[in-house]
């Protein structure tokens, strides 16, 4: 009888404990983070199986045909952005919403709607903040469901969601070169005696080739604030890029002599960078008798 209390006593601890803990989900939860340009995605959900079983189609039990899906398992699926974005071209300020879909063989209806914590069952079309079409394709075999974020370059990318041999392809983009401009202008203003912010402004615009002069005289600023070989180095890429290649040498040449050997970043990388700049300038450069007696010539003519 004794032996039997402690084992009826031992059952009971055990299952007062097991309550208390953690115990895995029908289907696996799952996150996926990505960054684009200046943006970062991250979409939550739940990664049901097959299992042998029917998916998209009219009869299956799994995400049928023309009806609301919460795109995945258990609990709703989210789908939240760091900055304003574009889903499927439509326009979707920053936030976290719910991702809902409505399979078909045709196209599938993708939804982003407002209230991300509530499941398809209290689903209000008007809270919806996007609502777009998307053609599926065929893709390899996935017994898992799985949601993936590939970026294609740094303002454009592609949400795929895949199971089974279908996948869903849905546009994402935004606005990188407006969102990084709009912060580079705002701590400039904010900090306009900042050396970092300007370096970090002006070397932005180099990269694109965009406003050149603007970047040139971000450069100038940050040089008048506290010289340094990096921001003559900069100046010097931008008076190339320019053209002003006879104006760029000199700039380039100051910015190797303001490293030192105890610099680490400027031994390591940056010396032979600005190396590499003055040699790709050199040959551009147009000696300056050559350019008097040209203009010389011109006159006597």
């Amino acid at each position: 009888m004794k032996k039997h209390l402690l084992t009826v006593s031992l059952a009971v601890l055990l299952t007062t404990y097991a309550i208390g803990q953690r115990t895995p989900a029908p289907s696996q939860g799952a996150q996926v983070m990505q960054t684009i340009g200046v943006t970062d995605f991250t979409v939550k959900y739940s990664r049901p199986t097959l299992k042998k079983r029917k998916v998209f189609a009219d009869s299956s039990a799994l995400a049928p045909y023309n009806q609301i899906w919460r795109t995945g398992a258990n609990s709703p699926t989210t789908f939240e952005a760091s900055t304003e974005f574009s889903f499927g071209g439509r326009t979707v300020p920053a936030g976290k919403y719910a991702l809902l879909s409505i399979p078909s063989g045709a196209a599938w209806t993708l939804i982003l709607n407002k209230k991300y914590d509530q499941g398809t069952e209290a689903y209000q079309e008007s809270e919806d903040v996007a609502r777009i079409q998307v053609a599926p394709t065929s893709g390899e075999f996935n017994e898992a469901f799985k949601i993936d974020i590939e970026p294609v370059t740094d303002s454009t990318g592609y949400m795929i969601l895949s199971w089974s041999s279908v996948k869903v392809p849905v546009p994402v983009a935004v606005r990188t070169e407006t969102l990084t401009m709009n912060a580079l202008n705002k701590i400039i203003a904010e900090k306009p005696e900042d050396t970092a912010a300007l370096e970090g402004a002006a070397g932005y615009l180099l990269t694109k080739g965009k406003d050149l002069p603007l970047a040139l005289s971000w450069a100038d600023k940050a040089i008048g604030l506290k010289e340094s070989y990096y921001n003559m180095w900069l100046k010097a890429s931008i008076l190339a890029k320019l053209g002003k290649h006879n104006e760029a040498l000199p700039v380039a040449q100051k910015a190797l002599t303001l490293g030192t050997a105890s610099d680490q970043a400027f031994t390591g990388f940056f010396k032979g960078e600005i190396e590499k700049t003055i040699a790709a300038i050199q040959p551009k450069v147009t000696p300056k008798t050559a350019t008097a007696s040209v203009k010389s010539k011109k006159k006597k003519k």
